[in-house]
């Protein structure tokens, strides 16, 4: 177990005084880097800044507890601390501000996210894991309210698990689970369900979680009133803070943000509480600044009034810090000693200024020479194509006259060019369309590559190991095969864990993880409260920390309490530190053809337009099922997995190898064999579309059924479009909304996969009706396609070709 800060605290004088002013300095360097990043946004060197100017201090006494093996979840304003762990420089800093692509000199995002993001690299560039407990760790930020506190919840709950669940290499993620997860949060987005979601259940649990709220009196310009049913975040709390001899609660220390004694105090006894006790704790930093105010879009000056400014000059936390050396002085063996003189600071504020210019400059000279760089590769091959086309020079004039250029700058003199010389083959062109083609090819690295994994373990490289079946294979329910399969997953993988409502102790709602509880015990077969955002949270957080949780959202429509989390965080997670951090969640939930508002819907238009960077696999059995979890476990995308909610109590054959067999990702299945259509759907539905294909066989017509499998990715190979070539027809049917999931596929199939040269009709799509099924007992029947509209609507296909063969039934 690591010690804390309160035992470490046994120094000299003169490593005091040396402590006090390397914050001093740390802090005015952080707030020089405000006042010039503001400086460079507003003189167009960069688009937009948002800095951390006045939460200096407590950020500062923050970092001094915040130890290896850490974890940081927060949010855009935490640059001082960022500094003071050793994630940032002023260099990196500004790199940022500028949206440098290069990762050396942005490690954080590579220039993909806005100023005050923040990440370390969690990974090697091949994609493992680094040693975790050797380096403090911030989770990469997101921008969305309050969004960064599920993640902290998994974040700070690993320590625990980590407390009893070992595995091989596990110690490159946990020290006996000693660490703390640190969150961040602006006292205004406290408002949002994402924070009263993540301290709840982080009281339930008892994680060891430090929350830190930046307390400024305003949300943007909205004061603090006007957020919450209590001005006074603490007081709101009240009801949270733990009694002694119960294990729940949290903790609850307010703490001015001027206060700089009584901040290392409140940070030393919120370390103790979380690292040695596992209990969360709410730091509330109250009295923040916000010098510049909330961001360089907009100024302060116009919701504060006189007074506010007033007091927020004298309270500014450096400036109060400032005081407090000056006013410093203590008796050692009969002598007075002081931390600094005026002059000492002074010359420290000046040297905080020449650090951050020179940061500054090196980071917009590397960043300018990258452009032109660019640039003095192609503007000799654009010049030589000046006597092929008189607009050339028109083009290349433009360009020169640009007072500032950017890529994009070079790229549209390029591709100008090369559209102006169209349909000539020359030397020339044909050395500026190589070039073009090489430089077009770093830029998609650079911005659009790390969607999914691009390591070895990516889930396109897992082979398809195929069920075995004997003699002495049973019929069993569905939900059997997918238990039992759970069973040998829990046995060869022990850093495997599944969580979620009623998973635990009644095995699911399903009986889908019946009995494992029991034997693989509470810590890795877990129930949840009602809380669907932070069981998506908590999955992330573990993962990131090199556990495989399994979240289990109880239902498909329920997935909606997620679907922010899984846009903005889980999706994006590797994209937006472009393959420096993993989260390899997989998210089990079932749904799909049964009646009721509530119970039945199919939202996959949705999860698949906001959530790319997640792979949506769509079993249409439980077999399936099993094995696509036996493959997403040997792989590093995360994955959400529709399990058939109409087919626990199904028979299904159960295959012997459980635990070993699986189902490639971006494989189709041809199901049945036919010759005049091409039938594609996946899930629950493919039953109901076998049974309309036997029905067609017996009108004339031969339909080809294809099961989709997985629509994230979606058919690799490409071999729907080899059915249509067979049957020159084609029909997608889906039980999502009209426009739907089946727009999608048949994106995939017209345009990607070009199979629009192959058809004799139109295409078609049999979808549900835009609203959700009724609880009637017919509310699938009339609200969803079923066998008879199927068959109808594919007979009418033939009857529009040839109406004497196939007479029309209406």
């Amino acid at each position: 177990m690591q010690t804390t800060y309160i035992e470490t605290q046994q120094i000299s004088f003169q490593d005091f005084k040396n402590q006090i002013l390397e914050d001093y300095k740390l802090g005015r360097i952080s707030r020089e880097m405000s006042y010039l990043g503001r400086r460079e946004v507003l003189t167009g060197k960069a688009k937009f800044g948002i800095f951390g100017d006045g939460k200096e201090l407590p950020q500062l006494a923050m970092a001094k507890v915040f130890r290896n093996g850490d974890f940081r979840s927060g949010y855009y304003r935490d640059q001082t601390f960022a500094l003071a762990a050793d994630a940032l420089t002023v260099e990196s800093f500004f790199a940022q501000l500028y949206a440098d692509t290069s990762v050396e000199r942005e490690p954080a995002s590579a220039g993909r996210q806005m100023n005050g993001h923040f990440a370390t690299r969690s990974l090697n560039e091949d994609g493992s894991w680094k040693d975790l407990t050797a380096q403090k760790n911030i989770s990469s930020d997101i921008s969305p309210t309050a969004g960064q506190m599920p993640r902290l919840l998994g974040l700070a709950q690993a320590s625990n698990i980590y407390k009893t669940v070992q595995f091989e290499g596990s110690e490159k993620f946990s020290n006996k689970g000693g660490e703390v997860a640190f969150g961040t949060i602006g006292d205004a987005s406290t408002a949002e369900g994402h924070f009263w979601e993540t301290l709840n259940a982080a009281c339930a649990l008892q994680v060891p979680m430090i929350v830190s709220i930046w307390d400024d009196g305003y949300g943007i310009s909205v004061p603090t009133m006007k957020q919450r049913a209590k001005a006074d975040i603490s007081e709101m709390l009240s009801g949270f803070q733990r009694k002694e001899g119960e294990n729940q609660g949290c903790e609850i220390i307010q703490v001015k943000a001027w206060d700089y004694p009584s901040l290392l105090d409140a940070y030393a006894r919120a370390e103790q509480f979380a690292r040695m006790e596992s209990v969360p704790v709410v730091v509330h930093v109250i009295e923040v600044t916000q010098p510049q105010g909330h961001s360089t879009s907009g100024s302060h000056e116009r919701y504060k009034n006189e007074e506010r400014l007033s007091w927020e000059s004298q309270f500014d936390g450096l400036l109060k810090f400032r005081e407090w050396i000056l006013n410093y002085s203590i008796e050692i063996e009969g002598q007075e000693e002081i931390i600094a003189t005026v002059e000492e600071l002074d010359s420290i504020d000046d040297e905080a200024k020449k650090t951050v210019k020179n940061g500054q400059k090196n980071a917009w000279e590397n960043y300018q020479k990258t452009i032109t760089e660019l640039a003095f590769s192609v503007l000799p091959l654009v010049e030589n194509l000046k006597g092929q086309n008189s607009e050339i020079e028109t083009y290349i004039n433009q360009y020169n006259k640009l007072v500032s250029k950017a890529k994009k700058d070079v790229f549209h003199l390029v591709r100008k060019s090369l559209l102006a010389t169209r349909g000539t083959n020359s030397a020339e062109r044909n050395q500026l369309m190589q070039k073009y083609n090489e430089i077009f090819e770093v830029e998609k690295d650079n911005y659009s590559s790390h969607l999914y994994s691009q390591s070895q373990w990516k889930a396109e490289n897992i082979q398809e190991i195929k069920p075995i079946y004997s003699d002495a294979s049973e019929d069993v329910d569905g939900r059997v095969v997918v238990r039992n399969n759970f069973d040998k997953i829990f046995e060869k993988y022990p850093q495997t864990l599944v969580f979620g409502e009623d998973a635990g102790n009644i095995g699911d709602v399903n009986q889908g993880l019946e009995g494992m509880q029991e034997k693989y015990g509470d810590v890795r077969v877990a129930d949840t409260g009602i809380r669907e955002a932070t069981i998506l949270g908590q999955g992330i957080g573990m993962a990131m920390r090199g556990l495989r949780p399994i979240a289990e959202i109880q239902y498909l429509d329920y997935i909606l309490y997620c679907l922010q989390g899984m846009s903005d965080d889980l999706a994006t997670v590797q994209y937006r530190t472009k393959g420096g951090q993993k989260a390899p969640l997989i998210i089990r939930t079932r749904g799909h053809r049964l009646e009721g508002v509530w119970h039945s819907g199919s939202p996959m238009a949705g999860i698949l337009n906001l959530s790319k960077g997640i792979l949506v696999l769509v079993p249409r059995n439980l077999t399936k099922a099993a094995g696509f979890y036996n493959t997403m476990l040997q792989s590093d995308d995360p994955a959400v997995i529709v399990e058939c909610l109409n087919g626990y109590r199904l028979k299904e054959k159960q295959p012997d190898n459980l635990g070993e067999f699986t189902v490639p990702v971006g494989k189709i299945e041809v199901t049945k064999e036919g010759k005049d259509v091409t039938l594609v759907t996946y899930g629950s539905t493919w039953r109901i579309v076998m049974e309309a294909a036997e029905e067609l066989e017996k009108l004339g017509i031969s339909a080809e059924v294809i099961d989709v499998q997985s629509l994230i990715p979606f058919d690799l190979t490409h071999e729907i479009a080899e059915s249509v070539k067979r049957t020159n027809r084609l029909v997608v049917i889906d039980e999502d909304v009209e426009g739907g999931t089946s727009a999608f596929i048949l994106q995939q199939i017209l345009e990607k996969q070009k199979a629009f040269r192959f058809l004799d009709s139109d295409p078609l799509t049999i979808a549900a009706n835009d609203h959700r099924p009724a609880y009637a007992s017919d509310g699938d029947y009339f609200s969803k396609p079923s066998s008879d509209d199927m068959v109808e609507r594919i007979y009418a296909m033939f009857n529009e070709t040839n109406p004497q063969k196939y007479p029309a039934i209406f």
